[in-house]
């Protein structure tokens, strides 16, 4: 089966492009660039030792997607490309509903001219916003986002739900929780764009010594110690459950048209247990200081995984150690290369 991965040189895009190769899956990438990295492309095929097809390509222009599903048989897609930083959608609402929605609405049309019969879409745990009970299942009631990154989630959701209803296609849509860490090898990790919105790399870019200063937004909401409660899972975690998700949908029998899975390993983390594991696995002090809360940001957020591992046979192979480890091990990486 070919599939064809949108944003495929971003984080999570790069990551599952040596997951799927890996697992006897071909490849067609296309990504526009403007928040991604040729790099992490190169280190997908450093670790395959596989070729990879790439678009540089819009998705927001409808013709130049076209020509890329005119020009190859694709069986599956695989949807990533979006914006997705919480506090630059605040700011930037209009591109955020610009980029994310009109890329999706093309890709699915694409999905429907050509036929293609799986697609799994790349959601996210900001679809619950303040959930009153955690952890959330994929039958928590959603509420209000808190961003309007996670408001072209929820529309995003809404609109394959609506499409599946009439459709030939099958969907999965995927709800992340805080993917963090890097490949193993090395080769592959995360690169920021500009100042890091995610608590990780701020850390190991702190660490670094190419960040000033290290915040804790918000310590004084209800949880343990204060500060915001994540579910971290590492990247190639996340990226695995993307080829399992392929796996299910062209061998399922059930005929359902769309379903929906947690992406988390279950387990609430604080921002502040989070800097503490850093600091373990590196054996560094953090001189961090704390801040008013950032808006945007949901107070506390972890996952019931239990429909994943049932049905998609996943399971979280990574520490939260782990996920610091491999994400220092990049950062240093990123450092001496520079």
């Amino acid at each position: 089966m070919t599939i064809l991965v949108t944003g495929g040189c971003g984080y999570i895009g790069s990551h599952t492009i040596v997951d799927l190769l890996t697992n006897g899956y071909d490849v067609i990438c296309v990504d526009n660039n403007s928040r991604s990295s040729m790099r992490l492309l190169e280190g997908a095929q450093k670790i395959t030792g596989r070729d990879i097809k790439h678009y540089t390509t819009d998705l927001c222009d409808m013709e130049a997607a076209r020509k890329i599903f005119s020009s190859h048989t694709i069986d599956g897609i695989i949807h990533f490309a979006a914006f997705k930083a919480v506090d630059e959608s605040v700011k930037e609402p209009l591109a955020y509903f610009q980029n994310n929605l009109v890329s999706q609405i093309n890709i699915m049309r694409c999905t429907e001219e050509f036929k293609v019969p799986y697609f799994v879409f790349s959601s996210s745990c900001s679809v619950y916003g303040n959930a009153d009970v955690i952890p959330v299942t994929e039958e928590t009631p959603l509420k209000k986002a808190e961003s309007p990154y996670a408001r072209t989630k929820q529309i995003g959701e809404d609109m394959i739900m609506d499409v599946a209803k009439v459709s030939d296609s099958k969907f999965v849509l995927l709800r992340y929780f805080n993917p963090v860490g890097a490949h193993p090898s090395s080769m592959i990790g995360e690169i920021p764009f500009g100042r890091p919105s995610n608590l990780v790399p701020a850390i190991t870019q702190f660490a670094a010594g190419k960040l000033p200063a290290l915040k804790v937004y918000g310590t004084d909401y209800d949880t343990r110690d204060g500060s915001c409660i994540r579910d971290f899972i590492h990247v190639s975690d996340i990226a695995h459950a993307h080829t399992l998700a392929m796996d299910y949908l062209s061998k399922d029998k059930t005929g359902s048209k769309s379903e929906i899975f947690n992406l988390g390993t279950g387990n609430g983390v604080t921002v502040l247990e989070a800097i503490r594991a850093f600091e373990k696995i590196s054996g560094m002090k953090l001189n961090y200081s704390l801040a008013e809360r950032r808006e945007g940001d949901v107070i506390a957020v972890y996952a019931n995984n239990d429909k994943a591992k049932n049905l998609l046979k996943w399971q979280p192979a990574y520490s939260l150690e782990d996920m610091m480890k491999t994400a220092w091990q990049w950062e240093k990486v990123l450092t001496d290369n520079k």
